[in-house]
């Protein structure tokens, strides 16, 4: 599909540290013709390093402590407020550290995007690195999922393996899931924006896939 054959999805990510995962879809932007801006980075914490990574690269950024809110409910509105203001087509969660409402879930149903470094639906959580090299496993990887009411639990869109090998330390499996992450991750992005995605019950089918 051409980029220039309809108007561009407008992308919001959204992050609460270093952003690596925002970089690596920054450069993908920059490096392929696809349908899609990336409009907006918003973080719950002012000090995230991604947030310094988009202004390097001139991409508007929005910034909302939850503690500045009277409530949950009145932060979340604001935050959708911002991303129906910037007309945002999809959602895209890149370390962001809070767990979204079921209530901001539903206002954005299907056009919010997760990456989680496991093979879903095993090790579940702020911790799927270590939990799933703890456990001793042989194969780990990386999961691309619709965001749903529950954690981690939403339709997968993309999964890759990657194996454990016995000379790994933590540190090096972690190295060799985020490269992984950073390749997934702006696939994903690419294939929802081309208007690729089918979600049937728990089931993304992908048009097209033989092709690539």
């Amino acid at each position: 599909m051409s980029s220039s054959s309809k108007q561009a999805k407008k992308l919001a990510v959204f992050a609460s540290g270093y952003g690596s995962n925002l970089a690596a879809i920054i450069q993908y932007l920059d490096n392929h013709s696809i349908n899609a801006s990336l409009a907006l980075v918003f973080s719950d914490n002012p000090e995230a390093y991604a947030l310094e990574r988009a202004r390097k690269h001139n991409i508007k950024t929005c910034v909302m402590e939850p503690e500045d809110f009277k409530s949950r409910q009145d932060y979340d509105q604001n935050i959708a407020g911002v991303m129906e203001t910037e007309q945002v087509d999809l959602i895209v969660l890149a370390g962001f550290m809070l767990l979204l409402s079921s209530w901001f879930v539903d206002r954005f149903k299907n056009r919010i995007m997760n990456i989680h470094p496991s093979l879903l639906p095993c090790f579940k959580g702020m911790h799927g690195i270590s939990d799933a090299f703890n456990y001793g496993v042989k194969i780990t990887g990386v999961t691309v999922h619709f965001v749903d009411g529950k954690l981690d639990h939403g339709p997968i869109i993309l999964q890759k393996e990657v194996p454990v090998d016995q000379a790994d330390t933590l540190s090096s499996l972690e190295e060799k899931v985020h490269k992984v992450e950073h390749k997934l991750y702006p696939e994903a992005i690419r294939f929802f924006c081309e208007d690729r995605l089918q979600i049937k019950e728990r089931k993304v089918i992908i048009t097209g896939i033989e092709k690539e």
